[in-house]
C-alpha cells in the first residue's frame, strides 16, 4: 500500500503563492505518474496538474498552467505544486494523487485513473 500526505495547504491573500508538498510512503513505485487534483465546496474534483515518474512530461489544467508548477524530487519521494498568482476561485481541497501504471498523460486528467488519494490539504485565498 502506499500512503500519500499532502502538507503546505493555508490562508493566502489574492497574489501571493504557496508551495504544496506530498509525501509518499510504504510501497513506492517507480513509473506512472503523480499529480494533483482540488475540489472546492459544490463542485467536483478537478485535476490541476500531473508530472511522470522521470519529469519529462508534465500536464496542467487550462486554468493554472501559467501560475502553477509542479515538480518532483524520487530521492526524496514527494512531489511538489508551487502555486503563483493565486485567485479567490484557486480556494479548495488540494487532493495529491499517484498511478503506477503507463496509462497516457491525457487519461490522468480523469480522477478515476489514479490509485493512490491523500487526505487532501487546504488552500483559501482571500480577495
Amino acid at each position: 500500500q502506499v500512503q500519500l500526505v499532502e502538507s503546505g495547504g493555508g490562508l493566502v491573500q489574492t497574489g501571493g503563492s504557496l508551495r504544496l508538498s506530498c509525501a509518499a510512503s510504504g510501497r513506492t513505485f517507480s513509473s506512472g505518474f503523480m499529480g494533483w487534483f482540488r475540489q472546492a465546496p459544490g463542485k467536483e474534483r478537478e485535476f490541476v496538474a500531473a508530472i511522470s515518474w522521470g519529469s519529462s512530461i508534465t500536464d496542467y489544467a487550462d486554468s493554472t498552467k501559467d501560475r502553477f508548477a509542479i515538480s518532483r524530487d524520487n530521492s526524496k519521494n514527494t512531489v511538489y505544486l508551487q502555486m503563483n498568482s493565486l485567485k479567490p476561485e484557486d480556494t479548495a481541497v488540494y487532493y495529491c494523487a499517484g498511478d503506477p501504471s503507463r496509462l497516457w498523460v491525457g487519461a490522468r486528467r480523469t480522477s478515476n485513473n489514479w490509485t493512490y488519494w491523500g487526505q487532501g490539504t487546504q488552500v483559501t485565498v482571500s480577495s
